[in-house]
């Protein structure tokens, strides 16, 4: 995928962009041009990306809610980068690739559980300014999932609104990981009325 960002990427260099640029390659096959924007500031880099690691570590929650938790927030905030990468991981993670493509336009759609359709209305309430998260909801998914799902779900949601909301803002877009893999494209958010 050809895009300028609004910060260009730098040269990803020395012993330590050696090591990264060996990590990504092997898990994605390619540098993504996310890296390259972050390399201006090694610092912000890593430790975004360990909380990253930290956060896929967790295990309270199932992970395909997660999953589609971070979709939805993606979809609502617009970060291409975020929807096909988390397309891609779903895929790589053996989650349901159809539910995942239609997430966009969840609403409308006839595939996602009563639980799904919680977990990806609690993503979009809490990523609105400010947060229309309800207590019927948090009561609902606390009955369905227990207490440490509920705290690691909404970790989950506030790391995909620090992600996606910075890659936006720095111009980040798709580096086309889901098409590469023959994956459909994901289902056109449906503008809200």
């Amino acid at each position: 995928m050809s895009h300028t960002t609004r910060i260009p990427p730098a040269e990803i260099t020395g012993v330590k962009g050696a090591l990264i640029k060996r990590m990504v390659i092997r898990k994605l096959g390619k540098v993504p041009t996310a890296v390259g924007v972050y390399w201006h500031h090694p610092s912000v880099l890593f430790a975004t990306s360990g909380l990253g690691s930290k956060v896929s570590r967790w295990d309270a929650c199932d992970e395909g809610l997660k999953s589609f938790a971070h979709i939805a927030v993606a979809s609502l905030v617009g970060c291409t980068w975020c929807l096909d990468y988390n397309y891609f991981e779903a895929r790589n993670k053996g989650l349901d690739v159809d539910k995942a493509r239609e997430i966009p336009r969840w609403r409308e759609s006839d595939v996602f559980t009563p639980l799904e359709r919680d977990v990806l209305e609690y993503a979009e309430a809490m990523s609105q300014t400010p947060p229309t998260v309800t207590d019927e909801l948090v009561d609902r998914l606390h009955a369905a999932l227990g207490p440490a799902a509920v705290v690691e779900l909404t970790t989950v949601i506030a790391f995909a609104n620090l992600s996606t909301r910075g890659n936006v803002a720095l111009g980040i877009e798709s580096d086309g990981f889901a098409a590469a893999c023959g994956l459909a494209p994901m289902a056109e958010r449906v503008p809200s009325t």
